[in-house]
């Protein structure tokens, strides 16, 4: 007999326990003490989040989507958006665990596709995470054990049943844009002072050509590493208990006010005002 269907509450908790697992990779642990809402953010490749605590607003030019807890927010591809993240009244925290979807599961998923491409359907989605209860604890079971080759089978999985809901975006394959590729490589390595001729050489490109060919999809290198570097102070700021400074040193700027007179003019409010610098220091490894 097959075992009982998960609970809705019995999958929050065990996903939540992620946050606390120092043997898992492969996921981001959102987490903020404060409400907050954040423009313009990018978000480069599809991914599952799954929100535990609080709530969400989300907005594009086209879509504006609510979440409450178990509610599982869908990104189908690239795409910009405006957010509010709304810790939960009791408990005054906002969790979420984001899944990305690696280019491993997504490959993996379009060889395991042999029918027609499905209908791409919309760039974000809400759903209940409890319809795919089953996958997400076989993907959670075997990163809480360090078993990554395992972990991806089921996100596999994940993505061929989304695909057969209606999201068939997920299964097209990615076509890099210039700027795609430089912001990743300045992702990679968002400390470092690039310079021009750095891209020049990894790209076999002449400043001028790279110049040009940024120009024609409307940014620049300047724009391209400002953005990698504010999305990693994001990133960090949400997913870890770093002292400001120090999130500034990583991503590229000498100083606190550095960084905060960027990511201000970029997101719209300032990053102390997330709330987990320093909340606990024991976190800081993450």
């Amino acid at each position: 007999m097959d075992a009982a269907p998960p609970e809705p509450d019995g999958l929050l908790a065990a996903l939540a326990s992620l946050a606390d697992c120092t043997r898992a990779e492969g996921y981001a642990c959102i987490a903020a003490r404060r409400e907050r809402g954040a423009r313009s953010v990018t978000i480069e490749r599809p991914q599952l989040a799954i929100l535990l605590q609080g709530r969400k607003v989300v907005r594009t030019a086209t879509q504006a989507l609510t979440f409450a807890p178990g509610d599982a927010f869908l990104v189908t591809r690239a795409c910009r958006i405006d957010a509010i993240n709304v810790p939960d009244a009791r408990t005054g925290r906002y969790l979420t665990i984001v899944i990305p979807l690696c280019e491993e599961a997504l490959a993996a998923a379009r060889a395991l596709w042999n029918e027609p491409l499905p209908a791409a359907g919309p760039e974000l989605a809400r759903l209940p995470a409890i319809d795919h209860a089953r996958t997400l604890l076989d993907w959670r079971r075997a990163l809480a054990d360090g078993r990554y080759t395992e972990a991806r089978p089921a996100l596999a999985a994940l993505v061929v049943t989304l695909c057969r809901q209606g999201h068939g975006s997920l299964l097209l394959p990615p076509v890099p844009s210039l700027a795609e590729t430089v912001r990743k490589r300045v992702a990679a390595d968002p400390a470092r002072d690039w310079r021009s001729r750095d891209l020049e050489d990894q790209l076999g490109l002449s400043g001028a050509t790279l110049r040009r060919r940024l120009a024609a999809e409307r940014t620049s290198l300047r724009t391209l590493v400002a953005e990698a570097r504010l999305a990693h102070a994001m990133t960090l700021l949400y997913t870890t208990t770093l002292p400001l400074k120090t999130v500034a040193a990583r991503v590229g700027y000498r100083s606190v006010r550095s960084l905060a007179a960027r990511f201000r003019t970029r997101y719209g409010f300032d990053p102390g005002e997330i709330g987990n610098a320093g909340t606990a220091p024991g976190n800081d490894a993450r």
